[in-house]
């Protein structure tokens, strides 16, 4: 079995170092960019943001519409329950119905 070996400060920055280095080395390595691939990304990433912003556009009209729809329906709801007769004009409806009656025997 091996033993362990304490490393000093020294031998840690070193290892660092190197890591660091490597590191370096790959990104150096790694082929630029063609123009074309930027240009077809950024025009794709165009597109889609303009497809998001039309879809977003479409909701919020869809959220809108629905709002109006709702308000109207509630502003229906409203007439309809004022135009709902008392207690007190049913009374009086029943009322002439029952005279109306009593005139005709």
């Amino acid at each position: 079995m091996k033993s362990f070996k304490d490393s000093t400060f020294q031998d840690r920055m070193a290892r660092a170092a190197e890591a660091k280095q490597k590191a370096l080395d790959q990104l150096r390595a790694k082929p630029p960019v063609d123009a074309a691939v930027l240009a077809e990304r950024r025009a794709a990433r165009l597109a889609r943001e303009h497809a998001q912003a039309e879809k977003r556009a479409a909701m919020q009209a869809a959220k809108k519409k629905a709002a109006l729809e709702a308000e109207e329906l509630a502003k229906a709801k409203a007439a309809e329950v004022r135009a709902a007769p008392t207690e007190a004009e049913r009374k009086a409806a029943r009322d002439e119905r029952y005279a109306a009656r009593k005139k005709r025997k």
